[in-house]
């Protein structure tokens, strides 16, 4: 055995070393159906909103907001290659906390938007009369 390493030596160890962790590879099929679902995804609040399929637009709004976190998930999985076993659990710690902060950035537009609504717009139709 050489005391240098030579080409096969580097590529075998690179080779351990990039599936030592587990790391996801996206094939054609993966990035195919991540596509598919994304514009499925993409459609569908599309579709609610602008046909008024449901008479309620609070409904409509949560089901817009959780078609939005389910994409934002397909768009995790299958671009971003996350799961528990890659990276040693770490992007699944990334998921999780992606999931947080949506959440929290969710939340909080609807309680903008609301209070909003509620505080700033309090014109009633008599009022909307005796406009300028």
């Amino acid at each position: 055995m050489s005391a240098h390493p030579t080409h096969e030596d580097a590529a075998e160890a690179h080779h351990a070393h990039s599936h030592g962790h587990g790391a996801g590879h996206g094939s054609f099929k993966g990035y195919m159906t991540g596509f598919v679902l994304s514009v499925i995804l993409t459609a569908i609040p599309f579709w609610l909103v602008m046909a008024g399929v449901l008479d309620s637009k609070l409904l409509t709004a949560v089901i817009v907001m959780g078609i939005g976190v389910v994409q934002i998930v397909v768009h995790m999985v299958y671009f971003l290659h996350m799961n528990p076993r890659s990276e040693g659990g770490w992007t699944m710690m990334a998921l999780i906390f992606t999931l947080i902060i949506v959440g929290i950035a969710l939340a909080g537009s609807l309680w903008v938007m609301h209070h909003l609504n509620q505080n700033m717009m309090p014109m009633t139709h008599e009022m909307m009369k005796n406009m300028p």
